[in-house]
């Protein structure tokens, strides 16, 4: 099926050396797909996506098959910054301006069903997922800082949304005393969690209401018809309907969706604990995320390591030293913590769109597909499986209104889109630098 990037940078159906593989729950591993088997709905992919849609079909009562080819959560549902943000990945003003104004409000409606969907799940399944409250967003320069209030304002004035705190200089500084930034604002309706715990709990509450997880199970062929045939290389699934749920691990399942989802590296760090240290990162326990085009995301753990997010790749492999990418943008940030030891550093591929919209759409009359969440995937992703389930059953309109965002290809497809997007992103990364 073509190259794709669940063999090039991990050990078959081992999680990365990760903070949170390395404090993840015990659940699992499940079995690989043999034989043959019949299935109401095939899922090929246990991710966020994947496992939500699992979980909703098999808890209406059908019967559902999830083929994974690595381990649950392996992918960015495992290693991403645990971020649950509001609304959607474009901001509310970039929607307006390209879906009009009430496309924009439902799909604003869409976002905070999908961050309140998380919570729910969380509480309903008791996961232990460590979820906590509050993600702030940082401006570098005045131009920023005035952005940020200025958007923060226009969703409290035009969405009603209650849950911002605006940050000057200084209640910036006292949540996070990093020279680095200058205001923004505090979002205390989003929140921020273990991600692969959080995937775990997913699976373990699907795999209670009846869902069949198969792991290790990478699928090889899939044979469209009005019994879908989806083969791997032990076993073949025949279902009334499939679900694409692959993200950044699509590899050539799909050329439609490849065309329109690009596979992006990004990276993470855990530094050892750092004890009193920590109220020089930050003074609350929230997230935070800046205004940089290559975004710096960043956060506590409980035992008080910094886990930090910077740094993006293209192509297959990931850099030889993952450490030393993060930390260049985190020594920005964090001047005084040059000497600390990093405990942790991993890689993970995510799916991004031209958009920064997540690219949903039918790709026959029995195949649906949710990808291209942007790094906001936590909510996003979580919802789109919830979208899909219901628009098996019947009930699209979510789905439908989530599908009519434009989603235009990569320009010169797969085989271009990589080397133009580096362009893009390195001159971006040059006007953080000058700070224009």
């Amino acid at each position: 099926m073509g190259l794709n990037l669940l063999h090039s940078n991990d050990r078959k159906g081992e999680y990365p050396p990760s903070w949170y593989a390395a404090t993840a729950n015990r659940f699992g591993p499940f079995s690989s797909l043999g034989g043959d088997t019949r299935a109401d709905v095939c899922i090929v992919g246990a991710g966020y996506t994947g496992l939500s849609a699992a979980l909703h079909l098999a808890e209406a009562g059908l019967r559902v098959v999830l083929l994974e080819a690595h381990r649950v959560g392996f992918g960015a549902s495992g290693r991403n910054g645990g971020q649950l943000g509001s609304g959607q990945r474009l901001d509310q003003q970039g929607l307006e301006a390209l879906m009009g104004d009430p496309e924009a409000a439902k799909l604003w409606q869409l976002g905070e069903e999908a961050k309140d969907l998380v919570k729910d799940l969380i509480k309903r399944h008791s996961i232990d997922c460590d979820l906590k409250p509050g993600v702030a967003w940082t401006g570098s320069s005045a131009g920023d800082v005035a952005h940020l209030h200025d958007y923060g304002h226009h969703l409290q004035d035009r969405y009603g949304y209650g849950e911002l705190e605006i940050l000057d200089l200084q209640a910036c500084h006292q949540m996070c005393p990093s020279p680095a930034y200058r205001g923004g604002f505090l979002d205390n309706g989003a929140a921020h969690l273990h991600p692969l715990n959080y995937a775990l709990g997913l699976a373990q509450a699907a795999t209670a209401a009846g869902a069949q997880i198969h792991e290790q199970s990478e699928v090889v062929q899939i044979e469209p018809g009005t019994q879908v045939k989806v083969a791997t290389g032990s076993g073949c699934v025949t279902a009334d309907h499939l679900i694409l749920a692959c993200n950044g691990y699509l590899g050539g399942l799909n050329a439609q969706v490849a065309a329109r989802v690009m596979p992006i590296n990004n990276f993470i760090a855990a530094t050892e604990p750092l004890g009193d240290e920590a109220a020089k990162v930050l003074t609350q326990d929230v997230a935070v995320a800046d205004s940089k085009f290559v975004v710096n995301y960043f956060r506590l753990s409980a035992n008080k390591r910094l886990l930090f997010g910077g740094g993006e790749s293209y192509g297959y492999r990931f850099p030889s030293d993952i450490e030393a990418v993060v930390r260049k943008p985190m020594m920005q940030i964090f001047p005084h913590l040059r000497d600390v030891k990093v405990d942790y550093a991993w890689g993970g591929t995510l799916g991004i769109t031209m958009k920064r919209m997540p690219y949903l759409a039918r790709l026959g009359s029995n195949v649906l597909s949710a990808s291209g969440y942007s790094g906001h995937g936590v909510g996003t992703a979580t919802h789109a499986g919830q979208l899909m389930a219901l628009a098996i059953q019947g009930q699209a309109e979510g789905f439908d209104t989530m599908a009519r965002v434009p989603a235009p290809s990569f320009p010169g497809g797969s085989r271009l889109r990589s080397p133009l997007l580096v362009l893009a992103m390195t001159w971006y990364a040059l006007r953080d630098r000058l700070g224009v």
